[in-house]
């Protein structure tokens, strides 16, 4: 059943970006209460596989093939409401530009993201759309930005100010529960068909894998001893594992603090539980300095503006990228990276420590090179840490240098992690 109008919209356009759901999307919901038809787009950009200034790619195999099976689960909850999921490919300024004009839009939703394009795409649609009734709501971080307790260019430098200021001040915001109905569907030339979901894949795409592998964690006694084991570098449920659905926004980061806090207030609360909100913080300082930071987050100097002692060498960047370096926990996570497009948090500081200090590379290529891996790939998170690594992003001890021998033998003592991924 179509939802009927309360104002005198026809046709809503809905674009999703990096929000990849129907719980806790509020700008959805907000455009999808004011419209009486409405599409769902998703529009491939041609750009993200173009070799790009590093000799890479935006997107890799293993994160392409999680995002469409992603694209169709959210297609399967849409049409459960009625809707679909149109996917288009091009530039996406021009497609929307010839959706507008051919269709008689008269509303738009986006959810806005930190990422440099993803803003600029936002600051256009609101320039070049002025005429159109503009649904814009934040979902991708735990707070709005009117409600922190600083402007975006006076917000603290380091995370531990910020972590204290936005525990000590304000509330995460409450994730919006799914729309129950959408308003009845205009179709479109979709350019896409998407790929039908196979349960054993692991991890799976889509929200209602994102959200089976919640109410597992949350059921099970893992958040109880995650500072425990979040360090390991090869097993599945030492680690939440979120991070695959909460990058492209198949899992809201609220709704997972919100289990969080409920796990406290119902089985345990303990240093592991309060920890795993710890690191969705770092995921929410990282997101808010992106936003601010812009292109700075990509240039070499990063946004301490000081120039690293790297370079880069393409025949050390390419044996890192294989792992061959001859750092032999180096090279194991690598080959893990290269063959499943994940690897641990712990996997990722030594790499990249590796990387900018024992090989001496520009820091840049290997943030690129995990943009192109990694299922689980984040703009802010990612270059955020690789910034950090690099002693020119927010780390106030300036180079944080690994020991990778020590490093091996606490994390994998008995080698059985080397051993495996060696081998491959």
């Amino acid at each position: 059943m179509a939802v009927q109008s309360p104002c005198e919209l026809n046709r809503g356009l809905f674009w999703f970006r990096h929000d990849l759901r129907l719980h806790d999307n509020p700008a959805l919901r907000s455009l999808a209460d004011k419209v009486s038809t409405l599409s769902c787009i998703f529009i491939i950009d041609p750009a993200w596989f173009e070799t790009n200034g590093y000799g890479l790619k935006a997107m890799g195999s293993h994160r392409y093939n999680f995002l469409m099976q992603s694209l169709a689960d959210l297609d399967k909850h849409l049409r459960q409401k009625g809707q679909q999921l149109q996917i288009l490919w091009g530039q996406p300024r021009d497609v929307i530009k010839e959706l507008v004009h051919t269709h008689d839009i008269d509303a738009m939703g986006v959810t806005p993201h930190c990422g440099e394009y993803e803003q600029a795409d936002e600051t256009w649609l609101h320039e070049k759309y002025a005429h159109l009734s503009l649904f814009a709501a934040q979902s991708t971080t735990l707070y709005n930005q009117n409600a922190l307790p600083f402007a975006l260019d006076n917000m603290p430098s380091v995370y531990t100010p910020f972590r204290k200021k936005v525990e000590n001040s304000i509330s995460v915001e409450p994730a919006v529960s799914a729309p129950a109905t959408l308003p009845d569907l205009y179709h479109l030339e979709s350019h896409y068909s998407l790929p039908t979901l196979h349960a054993q894949a692991r991890p799976l795409g889509g929200e209602l894998a994102g959200i089976d592998h919640l109410n597992q964690y949350f059921s099970s006694d893992r958040p109880a001893t995650y500072k425990e084991t979040r360090n390991t570098m090869d097993k599945w449920n030492d680690s939440t594992r979120f991070s695959p659905w909460l990058a492209n926004g198949a899992l809201s980061a609220r709704r997972v603090f919100a289990e969080v806090e409920q796990y406290e207030a119902s089985v345990k609360e303990n240093t592991s539980t309060y920890w795993i909100k710890f690191e969705l913080l770092w995921r929410e300082f990282f997101h808010w300095q992106a936003k601010f930071h812009r292109s700075a987050w990509f240039s070499f100097g990063g946004i301490q503006q000081s120039l690293p002692d790297t370079h880069h060498d393409p025949d050390t960047f390419k044996q890192w990228c294989q792992g061959e370096t001859g750092y032999d926990i180096v090279d194991a996570c690598m080959r893990q990276l290269n063959l499943t497009g994940y690897m641990s948090n712990r996997g990722r500081q030594l790499v990249a420590s590796c990387f900018v200090h024992e090989l001496a590379q520009d820091w840049r290529y290997g943030a690129a090179y995990f943009e192109q891996q990694l299922i689980d790939f984040d703009v802010a998170s990612n270059w955020g840490n690789w910034l950090y690594l690099a002693g020119v992003g927010s780390d106030p001890r300036g180079h944080r240098q690994f020991n990778l021998e020590s490093q091996a033998d606490r994390y994998d003592a008995d080698g059985q992690f080397r051993q495996t991924w060696l081998q491959r």
